[in-house]
């Protein structure tokens, strides 16, 4: 449920501003309706489902036309941290012909499980729309074909605390994307590393 300004909030524009003034990088900040959707207790979890593809339809129709407005790469790289990581695994295993590579910091990977303190983000609710949102679900019955050669041809970069209660999830699904064929590096991290001072150095590392 982060805001799109945390990311200069917690320092993590400023440790990438030497890239940026010599134009390495370009970064776009997207604001996050989480509240809205995934954590929305007050709506059945169809409509909070249903309330993140709107957003998905949002990113993919008018978040990356925009970018490519201003800079039309061939190379387009995203990113998240936390429930961010999450957003950036789904929406390029979805979508991979759209994005050269994918950096996932401190994430989980299926909202469907009770990780801890985390629970079940849809209240034991299922769907088809949750299960194409979930890519520990939908990877693992992935078939051969094309989807799954464009994804093969994507990096994927995993990073996560060494304590941290996803620390399992990340294993499983950096295992899962191995057996699929698709090259993965994954990056255990000393202590719970589920903070700001540790994504800015990932972001210096991986992006």
């Amino acid at each position: 449920m982060a805001r799109f300004y945390d990311y200069e909030n917690w320092g993590i524009i400023e440790v990438l501003r030497d890239q940026l003034d010599n134009g390495q990088l370009q970064v776009y900040c997207v604001d996050s309706i989480d509240a809205e959707s995934f954590y929305n207790q007050s709506t059945h979890p169809s409509a909070r489902i249903i309330r993140h593809l709107q957003y998905e339809d949002y990113i993919l129709e008018e978040v990356l036309p925009f970018i490519r407005s201003k800079n039309n790469t061939d190379v387009m790289e995203v990113a998240g941290c936390s429930m961010g990581a999450f957003h950036a695994a789904n929406i390029a295993l979805k979508h991979p012909a759209l994005f050269n590579k994918v950096i996932c910091m401190s994430g989980r990977y299926d909202l469907t499980r009770n990780i801890n303190d985390f629970k079940d983000l849809f209240d034991g609710y299922r769907d088809d729309n949750i299960y194409y949102n979930s890519p520990l679900q939908f990877m693992g019955n992935m078939q051969q074909g094309d989807l799954l050669d464009s994804i093969r041809t994507s990096q994927y970069i995993f990073a996560i605390g060494e304590t941290d209660p996803f620390l399992a999830n990340n294993y499983e699904f950096s295992q899962l994307l191995w057996d699929k064929g698709i090259p993965n590096n994954l990056y255990i991290w000393d202590n719970y590393a589920h903070r700001p001072r540790y994504w800015r150095q990932m972001v210096q590392l991986y992006l």
